[in-house]
């Protein structure tokens, strides 16, 4: 039994990456409260699922980081002293289609975190943020101090803007604030919306996929393990107030090479439905992780092909069961 637990608050925790970095959490000893909706973004059973074994482990909220008056109590009930903030609305191309519900929940919801933390002096944040953020970067790989002057997607805006509230707050009010962009992080539970799972289960279930482009995209696609690891090293970090942090695997693999990769493993062909552009993607995102070694002994360590036989296994497995 650990004395003095680290009490823990974990937005979006019942998600892909908030289930795995409870577990993470739970490893360490820390009690954990999370907050989440279960809103139906996608199947709610799915977030369901992703914390069963965790429930009695850990408190669970079911509430809305918008609800001001909600994380106002939840804070003065709990003393926190770190904050994990990766409740979020997701996905590009849902942000074109509904800006205004991405601007009041990662925004909105984000300022309303760090008002609690304000007032109840919460001093250690760490936001998850993107590699959206970098949006049509011509110079890679995509580094922190790159300068940004357009995003592509309100999303990414979201994204970008929750990194300046976090600066703000780290400026104004001592708060510690670690953002840390994220780039295509994949793995067992990995959201059903997003396309290594779609074209994993689509090409079992002998269903067409959705291809947009001609392939040539490319993406930084990071294992849910090396984020966690990176994420944790985030809520130990002392040695500074404020820091903008990529986590990627510093790799940058084509959507063709992608979909390649699923048919090898599967040992089976996709039938492609050729479609164009999407408007908000990226062309292509890599990753720059020299900081994130340097500041927070970051050190990715699984390859594409490596993640994607893992991810295939837990499908599987799940399958079966």
């Amino acid at each position: 039994m650990i004395e003095n637990p680290s009490k823990i608050l974990v937005t979006g925790g019942a998600g892909f990456i908030g289930s795995h970095l409870c577990e993470a959490l739970l490893a360490e000893g820390a009690e954990i409260t999370i907050i989440d909706d279960f809103n139906d973004y996608y199947d709610p059973r799915i977030k369901e699922a992703n914390i069963a074994g965790l429930r009695d482990r850990i408190t669970v909220v079911k509430g809305d980081i918008r609800d001001q008056a909600l994380v106002d109590s939840l804070f003065e009930s709990t003393k926190f002293d770190k904050i994990f903030h990766l409740a979020a609305r997701a996905g590009v191309r849902p942000s074109i289609a509904d800006p205004k519900l991405y601007v009041t929940t990662n925004i909105d919801g984000t300022l309303n975190l760090l008002e609690a933390c304000r007032k109840t002096g919460v001093k250690h944040f760490v936001f998850a943020s993107s590699s959206s953020v970098y949006g049509v970067n011509k110079k890679v790989p995509f580094a922190e101090d790159d300068l940004i002057q357009r995003t592509i997607s309100p999303y990414a805006a979201t994204k970008l803007m929750g990194e300046q509230l976090c600066s703000n707050y780290s400026h104004l009010h001592g708060i510690r604030c670690v953002c840390l962009r994220f780039f295509t992080v994949f793995g067992p539970r990995q959201r059903p919306d997003l396309a290594i799972s779609k074209f994993t289960h689509q090409i079992m279930e002998d269903k067409p996929i959705d291809q947009y482009g001609d392939g040539s995209t490319a993406r930084d696609y990071t294992f849910i393990e090396d984020i966690i690891s990176g994420v944790m090293a985030a809520g130990r970090y002392t040695a500074s107030d404020f820091e903008i942090i990529n986590l990627g695997c510093s790799a940058a693999n084509t959507l063709s090479q992608l979909i390649s990769g699923i048919e090898g493993i599967l040992e089976k062909k996709a039938t492609i439905n050729y479609l164009p552009d999407q408007p908000g993607d990226v062309p292509l995102t890599f990753a720059e992780v020299s900081k994130a070694h340097r500041l927070l002994g970051y050190s990715p360590s699984t390859p594409l092909m490596r993640g994607l036989h893992r991810y295939v296994d837990w499908v599987n497995h799940q399958m079966i069961r």
